[in-house]
This record gives C-alpha cells, sequence and structure tokens, in this order.
C-alpha cells in the first residue's frame, strides 16, 4: 500500500512538474520540463549522498574512532541482512540521525554527537535500526527524487512568473498565474505526505530489526525533546534536507499536521507500543 501511495504523489509531482512547463511554454515547454527533471534526478541519484552529507558536515567514522557506534551498525546491518553502510558523524548537539544513499550498497548512516551522548545504547540501537529500515525499503532514494522534484518545480514557478507564462494557454493568464504559485505548494506537500508515510514503514522495521519496538519509542521521545531545545544550525540552513531526519531538526512544526514533515511523535510512540508482544526477530529476541 506504501508503495501504491508513493508512486501516486510521484505521478502528482511529475504532472505537476510537466503543467508548470505547459504553462511557461506550451507543450515544448512540458516536454522541456520532464527533460530537465530527468537530468536533475539523473545527478542526484549518483550525488545526493555526497551533497546532503556535505551539507551538514559529517565526517566518516571508523570502528578506531567510535567502536560502539560502528560495531552496533554491523549488527543490526547483518541483522537486516544488509551490507554494512558506511557510518559518519556530524558536531552538533541536538540529537538526531538520518541515512542516505541510492541503493543499500552505496548507503551512508549518519548520527549527531548529541544522539551518541544522549541516548543509553538500547535506545541509539532503536534509531539505528530506523535508520537501516530507510535504506533497506530504498526511502533514500525516494526521498531524494520528491526533494529534486520540488526544488525543481519551485525554480520553474519562480521563472514563470517573473518572465511570463504561455498567454494562449486554455487557462488564461489568470490560471497561470494560478498553476505557478500553488503548484509549488502542492509539490511541498507531496513531498511531505510522502516523507510522514516513510517514516511509520521505518519504525515498524526498525523495531524488528532491533526487536524492542520500545527502545525506539524511548529514544523518539527523547530526541524529540532535545530537538525542541538544542539548534541545529546545518539543517536551518538547509531546510530541504529535514525530511531526512529520525525527527524534524527544525523548530517549524510541532504538530502532525498538514505541513509536517514526520508524523507526531506521540502517534508514532503509540504505534510502537502496540508492536509490544509482537514476534520479533533482532539479534537481542
Amino acid at each position: 500500500m506504501n508503495m501504491m501511495k508513493t508512486a501516486i504523489l510521484l505521478a502528482t509531482m511529475t504532472a505537476l512538474f510537466m503543467g508548470v512547463g505547459f504553462m511557461i511554454g506550451g507543450e515544448g515547454g512540458a516536454l522541456i520540463a520532464l527533460l530537465v527533471a530527468a537530468g536533475m534526478n539523473v545527478f542526484a541519484y549518483w550525488n545526493s549522498d555526497k551533497m546532503v552529507l556535505r551539507m551538514h558536515g559529517a565526517r566518516e567514522v571508523s570502528e578506531t574512532d567510535a567502536p560502539n557506534y560502528v560495531r552496533l551498525v554491523r549488527q543490526l546491518a547483518r541483522n537486516a541482512d544488509l551490507p554494512m553502510p558506511r557510518t559518519y558523524i556530524i558536531e552538533t548537539d541536538q540529537p538526531n540521525a538520518f541515512a542516505t544513499g541510492r541503493n543499500p550498497e552505496n548507503a551512508a548512516v549518519a548520527a549527531t554527537t548529541g544522539l551518541l551522548k544522549m541516548l543509553s545504547p538500547e535506545e541509539l540501537a532503536g534509531v539505528m535500526a530506523h535508520e537501516l529500515a530507510h535504506i533497506k525499503n530504498r526511502d533514500t532514494l525516494i526521498m531524494t527524487v520528491t526533494a529534486t522534484l520540488a526544488g525543481a518545480l519551485s525554480m520553474l514557478a519562480n521563472f514563470a512568473f517573473f518572465f511570463g507564462g504561455n498567454r494562449n494557454s486554455n487557462g488564461g493568464i489568470i490560471g497561470s498565474l494560478a498553476l505557478m504559485i500553488l503548484a509549488p505548494m502542492a509539490a511541498g506537500l507531496v513531498q511531505m505526505a510522502i516523507s510522514r508515510t516513510r517514516e511509520y514503514g521505518a519504525d515498524a522495521m526498525g523495531a524488528e530489526i532491533c526487536g524492542r519496538p520500545l527502545w525506539l519509542a524511548s529514544a523518539l521521545q527523547r530526541i524529540e525533546h532535545g530537538a525542541s531545545r538544542i539548534d541545529n544550525d546545518a539543517a536551518e540552513q538547509n531546510p530541504a534536507t529535514a525530511h531526512m531526519f529520525i525527527i524534524n531538526p527544525l523548530h517549524a512544526h510541532a504538530r502532525d499536521s498538514l505541513f509536517s514533515t514526520h508524523p507526531a511523535t506521540a502517534n508514532r510512540v503509540e504505534k510502537l507500543k502496540n508492536m509490544v508482544g509482537m514476534p520479533q526477530s533482532g539479534p537481542w529476541s
């Protein structure tokens, strides 16, 4: 069901992109917009992980640098039947983490110094299992595609707004202006909807990977409390990457609303608590 929803939302994003292209240059504009989107996504496919890690100043670590962290990720990756991802640490006091990479063979996980200091080993296991679930489900690739399309759509809409659209289109100039203004907003909503859907799925699979749903539930509560009080400067400067983190690193959205990149933490915790007692396959079960 999640894959079907994601496919529908991605199709909607593509249609919006082509619609703005049509408003700019008719059928030729729609085709050019589609080609631009394809080119941007090819670039993002190969380079998104490096770009995101660089944005947040992440440094790669080995078992020599961070033995407990790296060993934990290796154990969880083995349990999830995944290749060992590259492991990174981000220097910020805000507790948080994300995963990136185009596929399981080229994946990376990143944890902040605040996360490593604040959480217990069990809670950290829940968080990293959640990130490995994103890799296993290939959510990192899907979210890169949606982020790239959303960014490109906003760029196209701004171009059309300032330089004028195709005034001979069926909707006329009013319809063109409406699409140019509303399309980026709709694209943002689509991106957020995909992100929220994926978070619930990663929570459930992450609980299975680590074998203890309450470890992740406890971690989510502690991370939310820390993230609400501690700024993450790199995330604030690059808000388009907020959806990648396990908890929203920004301070703009506190509720499970239409404009939130993440489900409400209370809802996520409740779903995890409902998993207690179900058969688990984690290394500690």
